[in-house]
């Protein structure tokens, strides 16, 4: 298998809320396919990380700033972009790099901005569905110890269904991990390109396994926003 495929592929893998969402991406790009998508053994290595360069179908990957955690003891930051045919699908991971155990319950709220910054017209969707058919824990509480990570899992379509609307294309999105907590902004690679769908689905929040949050820290540094 080639290395460029092996990457690829590890990424669809760490994105994946449990398998649904690889199986979900591997149908877009192949259909006909009938055998399940082996987890490949082989991970991404740094400098793959480093160059953003994950092979065919990918969009781009972004990675936690290296800044010292903010005085709410949470960082958040946006994964890999990838894409199958239409389908986009992405993670945006939570760390509690404070002293203190940190509490969620839910679906996070969105907004996708512009270049400017500016809210752009797009329907936030608590849970995947219409979107594409992807497993969902649902609302349930999730408490993260002092370095333990939850994520979310978002999925939408660059689809263009009407010529004569303006196809949606964000440069950052803004995240708020629960009520009453302060927004956190990432900057993920590639755009959201939403083409005029106007909407993304999302997964509630859960806990990140230990060992795939380990496996899926980025090395390089970018652009990420810390909730204060």
């Amino acid at each position: 298998m080639p290395f460029r495929r092996v990457a690829v592929l590890s990424a669809v893998v760490l994105l994946a809320t449990g398998c649904g969402l690889s199986e979900e991406l591997e149908r877009e790009r192949d259909p006909g396919r009938t055998a399940p998508v082996e987890d490949p053994e082989t991970p991404e290595t740094p400098e793959a990380a480093e160059s953003g360069r994950g092979g065919a179908g990918s969009v781009g990957a972004t990675a936690p700033s290296p800044s010292a955690c903010p005085a709410s003891g949470v960082l958040i930051r946006s994964g890999m972009v990838e894409a199958a045919m239409g389908l986009r699908a992405m993670r945006v991971t939570l760390t509690n790099c404070g002293e203190r155990a940190y509490r969620l319950n839910g679906y996070p709220k969105l907004r996708v901005l512009d270049e400017h910054r500016a809210p752009l017209d797009v329907q936030i969707l608590e849970g995947p569905q219409p979107v594409t058919q992807l497993d969902d824990p649902g609302p349930h509480p999730v408490a993260l110890k002092p370095g333990e990570a939850a994520h979310t899992s978002l999925v939408w379509r660059n689809t263009v269904t009407d010529t004569t609307t303006t196809a949606v294309s964000g440069t950052y999105l803004e995240v708020t991990p629960a009520r009453g907590a302060r927004p956190g902004t990432v900057t993920p690679e590639g755009r959201i390109d939403l083409g005029n769908t106007g909407r993304i689905g999302t997964t509630a929040w859960q806990k990140t396994p230990a060992d795939d949050a380990s496996a899926a820290r980025p090395t390089a540094p970018v652009p990420s926003t810390p909730v204060r």
